[in-house]
């Protein structure tokens, strides 16, 4: 009897902790001698010295333009060629890293990545995310293999801004719901199988570490502190959240993301602050229990991640607005589909609709309070 196969994939390698950049260029050596680092601006000034400093690695440090399209791709595969680079190293944000994993896969060449915030679960994943140059969802490129190290220096994550990291735990809230779905309905993860028992449980594992860890990471972040919750919150942020995600399957909180972006007022929002409320709404789409709902509405109260649309610069929609991202969502290939539930264009609007009235109420109670 045929058995089902399941299928997880990880990166090569993960190195994680306060001063990890130090050894950049141990990590990159032992994969080539000249490298092409695709350094977003914003972090260009902390990270010079060790792309600067002589050793094993010659590195070619060319700024990231801003946005993970063709054309950024096209450019930078052609300076990668120029400069006969042999490795490929993301330095930044999620785009930034994004771009770098394109890059690498149309050069053929193994890619480190190198997070510089903790807001997104792209860095440890086979997969890049393509917008269009005004910064709207284009399409997934889906690659042939995870990055070959992700270095994490948490002494650079806390240099940032707090909102990144909390974005990160939007983006990480909604790994278990979307594997739990697909467990539920049996859908491919984004291998084209189903996901292991081991997916299952890092997921579940990130979600536990959210509600566990947050705000205390939060609080600690703020005040630029490397603690033991700010280390166990960019692990759930970027590798549990990572795994979770890639091997445990997506659902529609990243589909309802996808159509948020068509609407021009959330593009001053992070990833993770629309994943939240692509999140929030799955939960009323798939029926979720409502000690679940109330659970996931606290935890985004108490870290400060959006519970209303109008926190996503969504005052007051229109009916064709939220039809435009209902219908965006649902469009063919979409990963809404893996969820365990009929999904139609309406059922979308109507899950959005009541998961803003709920967050509405949950405010005010709060206020109340």
């Amino acid at each position: 009897m045929a058995t089902m196969l399941t299928t997880s994939i990880f990166p090569a390698r993960y190195v994680q902790g306060a001063g990890a950049l130090a050894s950049l260029a141990e990590e990159v050596a032992r994969l080539g001698e000249r490298a092409l680092a695709i350094v977003d601006p914003a972090v260009a000034g902390a990270v010079a010295a060790p792309l600067a400093a002589p050793g094993a690695v010659a590195f070619t440090v060319e700024r990231f333009g801003g946005e993970c399209c063709d054309g950024e791709i096209d450019r930078l595969v052609a300076v990668a060629r120029g400069a006969d680079c042999r490795v490929v190293v993301g330095i930044g944000g999620g785009k930034a890293l994004d771009t770098a994993k394109a890059v690498a896969h149309a050069l053929a060449r193994p890619v480190v990545i190198v997070p510089t915030l903790a807001s997104t679960d792209a860095p440890c994943s086979a997969l890049s995310v393509i917008y269009t140059a005004e910064g709207a969802f284009d399409r997934y490129l889906v690659l042939p293999r995870n990055p070959d190290v992700v270095l994490v220096d948490t002494a650079l994550i806390v240099a940032a801004p707090v909102r990144f990291l909390v974005s990160g735990m939007g983006d990480a809230l909604s790994t278990w719901f979307e594997a739990d779905d697909c467990r539920q309905s049996g859908a491919a993860n984004m291998t084209g199988r189903v996901g292991s028992m081991t997916a299952q449980a890092l997921a579940r594992l990130c979600f536990d570490t959210l509600l566990a860890h947050g705000i205390a990471a939060k609080t600690s972040a703020a005040r630029g502190l490397v603690d033991a919750s700010v280390e166990k919150i960019v692990e759930a942020n970027t590798l549990l959240s990572g795994l979770g995600f890639e091997s445990g399957g997506l659902s529609g909180a990243h589909a309802i993301h996808n159509g948020l972006t068509a609407l021009a007022p959330t593009h001053h929002f992070w990833h993770g602050e629309k994943v939240a409320i692509g999140t929030q709404a799955l939960l009323f789409l798939t029926g979720r229990p409502p000690e679940t709902i109330a659970k996931v509405y606290d935890f985004c109260l108490s870290v400060g991640l959006p519970t209303t649309l109008a926190d996503i610069g969504l005052e007051a929609p229109s009916e064709a607005d939220l039809m435009k991202v209902a219908e965006l969502a649902c469009a063919p290939g979409e990963t809404i589909f893996n969820a365990p539930v009929e999904v139609t264009p309406a059922k979308v609007r109507d899950a959005l609709v009541a998961a803003d009235a709920y967050g509405r109420n949950r405010k005010e109670m709060a206020r109340a309070a």
